[in-house]
């Protein structure tokens, strides 16, 4: 491992909405008191290998961990059109916005070409094309609804007629978006629309060096989709979700610190990394958790 130097960088935990109440509590306000900046949750139906477990709804969830923090940013990792419709949807993200005094942001992608989230509802798979053109409909949507008091809109994926939006956000113009986003219709989505872009990064995963050329060149194309708008980069967070990396951020001390500093040395604003389970995925010690936010997190503190 290269050394490299831990810049300020925000940091953020991923809590994924596996437990319940009484086990998932006492992590939000541990998040909150290691110094965490923001915690997220995923936002699905089920997900991947953990799609036969104890799984709960992200909203729900969210709103619990409000009540139980007062200062660590929330977040969903991230919402997408699979099984969201904009009008319903800016509702419960008003509330989230309102509960938590205004320490939400929504992460939001365009959901996956399959899985669980499609296949439960019986939906027939979507090209490329389709999907990036349905999350175009879906943010501008949500954008409308969450600073305009009256909304009838009419696409091609969704439509709204008269939707009412009072008493708005808390946060002003509205809540803040994070966009995911890795190809190029997207990215500009996510220059229009977001405060933040985040990415996983390219799907050259087979290393951790290639994974980090993938990071890179991401970051590269997101300037350019930048460039072509009017939008200065340094106006837009950017978000690197390590959940992707081959080997787990968190199964080191010296591991996370890496990641860190290579990612503010690629321009990266935020970084966010998932809990440590105790088997499967994300499988790591809450001992490594302990010792980062012990030793780590304190340096970042500006």
């Amino acid at each position: 491992m290269r050394p490299v130097t831990v810049r300020r960088v925000r940091v953020g935990i991923v809590i994924l909405p596996e437990h319940r109440w009484w086990v998932a509590e006492p992590k939000w306000r541990t998040a909150e008191e290691y110094g965490f900046d923001h915690a997220w949750t995923y936002d699905h139906l089920g997900w991947r290998s953990l799609v036969d477990g104890p799984w709960f709804g992200a909203v729900p969830t969210l709103t619990a961990a409000a009540m139980v923090t007062s200062r660590i940013r929330l977040g969903l990792m991230v919402a997408s059109p699979n099984f969201r419709h904009p009008v319903p949807f800016a509702r419960e993200l008003t509330t989230l916005d309102d509960v938590s005094d205004g320490r939400f942001t929504l992460g939001v992608g365009a959901g996956g070409l399959g899985g669980y989230d499609t296949e439960v509802l019986g939906s027939e798979p979507l090209t490329a094309g389709q999907r990036a053109g349905r999350f175009e409909e879906f943010v501008e949507l949500l954008d409308k609804q969450l600073t305009t008091p009256l909304t009838t809109w009419r696409g091609k994926w969704y439509e709204a007629v008269q939707a009412r939006s009072a008493p708005g956000c808390v946060q002003s113009p509205r809540l803040p978006f994070v966009v995911a986003a890795n190809g190029p219709r997207t990215m500009r989505l996510a220059a229009r629309f977001g405060n933040g872009w985040v990415t996983t990064g390219t799907d050259k995963r087979d290393d951790v060096e290639q994974w980090w050329a993938g990071v890179a060149e991401a970051s590269a194309r997101m300037d350019e989709a930048i460039a072509a708008t009017d939008r200065r980069i340094g106006k837009l967070d950017r978000y690197l979700q390590a959940d992707a990396c081959p080997e787990f951020v968190l199964s080191s001390r010296g591991l996370y610190e890496d990641t860190l500093g290579r990612a503010g040395e690629l321009g990266f604003t935020d970084v966010v990394a998932p809990w440590p389970r105790h088997d499967g995925v994300y499988a790591g010690a809450e001992a490594v958790l302990e010792e980062v936010a012990a030793e780590v997190l304190p340096k970042l503190v500006t």
